[in-house]
């Protein structure tokens, strides 16, 4: 591999703007089209058919994510920031116009998963173009602004998505989406740097990728199955290819995740598993919904502002968290924050009644946004402790890349392991919703140990 100039960072107020509005809309776009999907997909069933299929459409999507979320760090290094995005706005847009044009539930997740890759690679380049295009002064509030876009797509995904479904015209949210991806398209080449800053010649892990995808498969299919058994079963066979992939992965020489991944010195690891857990924390919110309406007799549009509440809790935070600067402030800060998310879940699980009443459902709202507040302390900093995991330029690239595949992989594992534990406290929905609440917040508690080794290192780590 052979180095090239490296990029300019951009410097003036105006180029920082343009910036923070590519990479904030990428993950956005990538947001949004996931929860407006799931808001309008009930109506375009009504008229395209195929409800056998309706649970495949977040399946395939998450595969095809996952998949392409692991080839950012050599995007980026190969075609420069610029570039990167472009390629990964072609699938993005091309599948939402196969999705807008869909005649039937077969097209449609054709679509769904050519806008998976392209997803999967905005997402990845959100936070894996910071270094190159941000002073590092600003990466954590950067990394803030970038994943606040979260919340932002969890609020106005269903938001659009059930607005246009309302009135019938559910093809229009995807042509809206469209019109955004141009738009950003549009803005990029002013935006971020051109050059590559290392011309990449490695091989694609094409072994590893298929072994991981068969992993992803499986969590993403124990996610939609109602027989406890057989999530079970499911997950054991996804936990059993995983220990695989980490087995090829440690012997390979074309890695997917970088080589300090699985060095004894380097903390990248515990980092990769702080931030995997901290994204199966926000799980709960897909949830919430579901217990308003069946515990509280919620109508769906508020019920559907109590799943928000994770993403306000995070996204406030964050805005106030990625201001720090002291090692020992971001070290108790990095592990208070799956605390914080622990003692929210379980005020949460401990209010799951039948029959809750008003006072109730608001102590809900709040201990949902405090869970949420601990993601948001703690996420940023996870996030730039991993930028900083090396002195190696293309080894911090790879890790920066690897951020956003550990939480789709966070998210995946953490929506199999909810349906899990809902299922184990059926047919009480009260019950189902402690299990659940509960179960993340023990996890939340191992996150906490976790963090405790996650102090970055300064030196090179390999």
């Amino acid at each position: 591999m052979t180095k090239t100039p490296a990029a300019p960072v951009a410097s003036s107020s105006a180029s920082l703007f343009a910036t923070s509005v590519v990479l904030a809309g990428g993950v956005a776009l990538h947001a949004i089209n996931l929860f407006l999907t799931i808001s309008l997909l009930p109506t375009a069933i009504s008229e395209i058919g195929g409800e056998r299929l309706y649970a495949w459409s977040a399946t395939v999507f998450t595969i095809a994510s996952v998949i392409s979320s692991m080839l950012v760090s050599r995007l980026v290094a190969g075609r420069g920031p610029a570039m990167a995005y472009l390629i990964a706005l072609a699938p993005f847009l091309l599948g939402t116009v196969v999705a807008a044009l869909s005649p039937t539930m077969e097209v449609m997740l054709i679509g769904r998963a050519i806008q998976g890759i392209g997803g999967g690679l905005l997402a990845g380049l959100g936070y894996a173009v910071i270094q190159t295009a941000y002073p590092e002064r600003l990466w954590a509030r950067a990394t803030a602004l970038v994943s606040a876009m979260w919340g932002v797509g969890t609020v106005a995904g269903p938001a659009i998505g059930g607005a246009f479904a309302q009135f019938g015209a559910w093809r229009l949210a995807f042509w809206l989406l469209t019109v955004l991806g141009v738009v950003i398209a549009v803005v990029v080449p002013r935006a971020l740097p051109r050059s590559a800053q290392v011309a990449v010649n490695e091989r694609i892990p094409v072994v590893s990728l298929t072994v991981f995808a068969l992993a992803a498969a499986l969590i993403s299919v124990a996610g939609v199955l109602t027989d406890i058994a057989m999530i079970t079963m499911t997950i054991v066979a996804a936990l059993v290819v995983i220990a695989w992939f980490i087995r090829r992965e440690r012997r390979s020489a074309v890695r997917v995740l970088p080589a300090s991944t699985y060095s004894a010195r380097s903390p990248l690891k515990w980092m990769y598993l702080s931030i995997g857990i901290l994204a199966m924390g926000t799980v709960s919110e897909a949830f919430a919904p579901l217990f308003g309406q069946r515990l509280a007799g919620l109508q769906p549009l508020v019920a559907g502002f109590l799943g928000a509440a994770v993403s306000v809790g995070w996204s406030v935070t964050m805005l106030f968290s990625a201001g720090a600067t002291r090692p020992k402030t971001l070290r108790r800060m990095r592990i208070a924050g799956p605390a914080i998310l622990a003692v929210g879940l379980t005020v949460t699980g401990l209010f799951q009644v039948d029959g809750a009443g008003p006072g109730q459902v608001a102590i809900w709202f709040v201990a949902l946004a405090v869970a949420g507040a601990g993601v948001g302390i703690a996420f940023p900093h996870q996030l730039v402790a991993v930028m900083g995991s090396t002195t190696d330029p293309v080894e911090a690239g790879k890790a920066s890349a690897g951020i956003n595949t550990v939480e789709l992989i966070g998210l995946s594992f953490g929506s199999a392991l909810g349906g899990l534990l809902v299922n184990l406290g059926s047919p009480s929905m009260s019950r189902s919703a402690q299990f659940l609440m509960f179960g993340l917040a023990a996890i939340a508690v191992l996150g906490a140990f976790i963090a405790r080794r996650t102090d970055p290192i300064t030196r090179d780590n390999q």
